[in-house]
């Protein structure tokens, strides 16, 4: 579909996913700045108190930016909620986000109506991960804006089927905006997700190993040093299924070959599941597309990274039509 205000001045049709514990104002203040969507979960800032302060800061700033650039405007934020009901936050979260009247929301984990009807009552409007077409359907039944199909690859929690049956499938009914998500790390792979009818890519294991990033040092050159391979794909850690760092496994001294299955039931977030390690914080999350991340980047020079091959993807794709 045709992107409308406030997507309409984006640098590249980029997202930028909520990464937990990682993306706080720093970090989508800098993403937003260079041209992409910037989000945080609204989880990350504990206590609740912490997140009023994140929206003044990050509100206050992109606003100075669009005062001192009229002409090249910040791009919108967006704030994460989890809907699962184990998020006993998620009422007075909301609540915050329409204080600041924030543009978008992602939810994840859940789709409700009220949450989707809060967002719409001050102007914002609501993306919702799906792993598949039939929750796909029910988002959109419950009032979300639009959706994120999380494909296989995708970092922490994610789905297993292709992409390009995923975004058919949810493309044959659906008109409205998609942010395509799953091992997105270039810029071809960012024209690749239009091609297949997306209005957005959804790149989240890249910021990891950004300077303006919460995460440990290791955790970033973890994510430099690692490809596709290095990713292992289990429920062990939260109860659902997600893709981690196998050198955090290790180092956690498991075996991600033999790694048990946990109670889903038992669905506890950062808690570790069934596991002694902390999800998050020991055992550190990422998509397969890691192998194109080759260095610790500050976000301005990744997006302008991501921007020059984007570029010149279309244009090495012209020449072959």
């Amino acid at each position: 579909m045709a992107l409308s205000a406030p997507f309409d001045h984006l640098r590249l049709p980029i997202i930028g996913s909520p990464l937990f514990i990682i993306s706080g104002p720093e970090l989508v203040i800098a993403q937003c700045k260079a041209g992409i969507v910037g989000s945080f979960p609204a989880l990350n800032a504990r206590p609740i108190s912490q997140l009023d302060e994140w929206l003044h800061q990050i509100t206050e700033e992109l606003a100075a930016h669009n005062r001192d650039n009229p002409d090249q405007p910040a791009a919108p934020y967006a704030v994460n909620q989890i809907v699962h009901r184990s998020n006993n936050r998620l009422e007075e979260d909301i609540a915050m986000c329409g204080k600041w009247q924030v543009p978008m929301m992602i939810t994840s984990l859940g789709a409700r109506e009220e949450v989707f009807d809060a967002a719409h009552s001050w102007g914002g409007i609501v993306l919702h991960d799906v792993i598949n077409d039939k929750f796909a359907h029910k988002a959109i039944e419950k009032g979300a804006d639009g959706l994120i199909p999380v494909a296989a690859g995708a970092g922490g929690h994610a789905g297993v089927q292709s992409p390009f049956a995923l975004m058919q499938e949810i493309r044959s009914w659906f008109d409205g905006l998609v942010a395509l998500s799953g091992s997105i790390s270039h810029g071809r792979s960012v024209l690749a997700a239009q091609a297949m009818g997306a209005d957005f890519a959804y790149i989240g294991s890249p910021w990891i190993a950004t300077k303006e990033a919460n995460a440990d040092e290791a955790y970033k050159q973890e994510i430099v040093d690692s490809n596709a391979a290095d990713i292992v794909y289990t429920n062990l850690f939260t109860g659902v299924h997600g893709n981690y760092l196998r050198g955090s496994i290790e180092k956690a001294g498991m075996d991600p070959e033999n790694l048990p299955t946990s109670d889903p039931s038992a669905m506890n977030f950062g808690s570790g599941g069934n596991s002694k390690a902390k999800a998050w914080k020991d055992i550190w999350g990422s998509g397969q597309g890691i192998g194109m991340v080759d260095k610790i980047d500050s976000v301005a020079d990744r997006v302008d990274r991501l921007e020059r091959e984007y570029r010149q993807a279309i244009v090495d794709l012209a020449a072959k039509t």
